[in-house]
């Protein structure tokens, strides 16, 4: 019994990944947060004098708090994750990520999230 216990602690502690069909949106996951990341999104806002690296293409969302852009070096898109095919959606920890041909919506249980599609982005 708790060797299973075991397995389904480590199962649940594994990172969460997925990319849209485009190839052009991917997340990623530990179950506290959520960050997605756009391919060369076709508008970004200006950089903050704050951020010493990229801005405006990658996004996050906690289980509590709104959905925001983060500075970020590095990415998460990885075009070996698996794809959330177009109409489907995907449930982790405090976190609902459905992929539509518009782009692709996240939420937490308090309804805060984002919207991405490369043409456009909103945060709630």
């Amino acid at each position: 019994m708790c060797a299973l216990a075991a397995g389904v602690a480590q199962a649940a502690a594994e990172p969460v990944r997925f990319q849209l069909p485009s190839h052009h949106i991917a997340c990623w996951s530990d179950r506290t947060f959520v960050r997605c990341d756009i391919l060369d999104p076709e508008h970004k806002p200006k950089r903050p004098a704050s951020c010493e690296l990229d801005y405006g293409h990658a996004f996050e969302l906690t289980r509590t708090g709104r959905g925001h852009r983060i500075c970020a070096g590095d990415t998460v898109l990885d075009p070996k994750a698996p794809v959330l095919r177009y109409g489907k959606g995907k449930r982790f920890g405090s976190f609902t990520c459905r992929s539509r041909r518009s782009g692709l919506r996240c939420t937490n249980r308090r309804g805060h999230g984002f919207e991405l599609s490369r043409a456009r982005q909103r945060l709630f």
